[in-house]
């Protein structure tokens, strides 16, 4: 950090305190959307991160560096804004079709996909050899899922000491808590994820590999030509469907082949069209449905796959109309 760039910002130089954040924003912003869950919120968190910076800056004394003490702001400001939602989800939305009775209900319906334009040649700095999550391990989306399961103070514990590789003496300071009482907030939310994980292990092709984009291309034409047999012949036995921001959750064959079959049935001969991305690490797909004059087609959401080997494990259907358009895709065609 140089001194005379912190002095001008400190004057209030706008540029000279931009020059000193840049560095540390697209690591800062992948910390807030750890710890929240939504890109959404992310957005806004990193927004009230860079606020709550300028205007403490002056109290800034130098004892941490400046990405610890940026971090210790994100950790703070993300669990206020956990406490003062109360982990409130979007509103569910009311499905054009009466679906099927779900597997069950479940309990993260404010997940929101992240873009892997945003990780492309990037990796959070700092994390060493204590670090038990990599970079991009610990956003895909088997991975957020469990942690948002988790109490909000654990969520940070675990995320400064196992993913950013901040020492437990540097992450109690962040938390304003004493060492012991981080490290048991550590050992509770370690046990915790690694049961949650435990459950949703998969030996993933090489992410982007020929194999992956195949199996995906494969999916996209089974699923836009209403095929749900081709589409339940790529996954796992174990496989599972859910649809943040609804709790619904489709577990088995069965199960996915009934729900698939009734969102078919709504659709029946309206084109629906896939446009590939990558979210999470993982294959997606922006959604477009022609209205009924064939005239355009509008924005259904998105689609992330969760592979297993050379089978699908996870299909995950974001009903947010919105965000394909934070990926870089069209807000509608036609």
């Amino acid at each position: 950090m140089d001194a005379a760039t912190l002095a001008r910002a400190r004057a209030g130089a706008d540029e000279a305190f931009r020059q000193l954040t840049a560095p540390h924003l697209a690591e800062l912003h992948r910390h807030c959307y750890r710890m929240l869950g939504s890109l959404t919120d992310a957005d806004d968190a990193l927004q009230e991160v860079l606020v709550a910076a300028w205007q403490g800056l002056n109290g800034f004394e130098g004892r941490s560096s400046l990405r610890t003490w940026l971090y210790r702001i994100a950790t703070n400001r993300c669990l206020n804004q956990i406490r003062s939602r109360q982990r409130r989800g979007r509103p569910m939305p009311v499905p054009p079709f009466e679906p099927p009775e779900p597997t069950r209900l479940g309990t993260v319906t404010w997940l929101q996909p992240y873009p892997d334009s945003e990780l492309e040649g990037l990796v959070d700095r700092g994390p060493g050899p204590a670090a038990r999550y990599g970079a991009r391990e610990a956003v895909e989306l088997a991975f957020m899922t469990a942690l948002q399961t988790l109490p909000p103070r654990q969520i940070a514990a675990l995320l400064l000491c196992d993913v950013l590789s901040f020492s437990t003496a540097e992450s109690a300071a962040m938390l304003d808590t004493t060492n012991t009482a981080l490290k048991g907030l550590l050992q509770r939310a370690r046990a915790s994820l690694d049961q949650r994980l435990a459950t949703n292990t998969s030996d993933k092709l090489d992410r982007g590999s020929v194999e992956d984009q195949h199996l995906a291309r494969r999916f996209a034409d089974a699923f836009t030509q209403d095929d749900v047999g081709a589409v339940i012949a790529l996954l796992t036995d174990d496989a599972w469907l859910v649809m943040p921001p609804a709790p619904h959750e489709y577990r088995g064959h069965e199960a996915i082949a009934a729900f698939l079959r009734a969102s078919q049935g709504w659709r029946t001969g309206l084109p629906l069209l896939m446009v590939p991305t990558r979210a999470n690490t993982q294959p997606a797909f922006g959604c477009y449905l022609a209205d009924g004059a064939g005239s355009a087609m509008t924005s259904l959401g998105m689609v992330v796959l969760t592979t297993s080997g050379d089978r699908i494990r996870g299909i995950t259907r974001f009903l947010d109309e919105e965000l394909p358009a934070r990926f870089g895709l069209a807000a509608a065609l036609g």
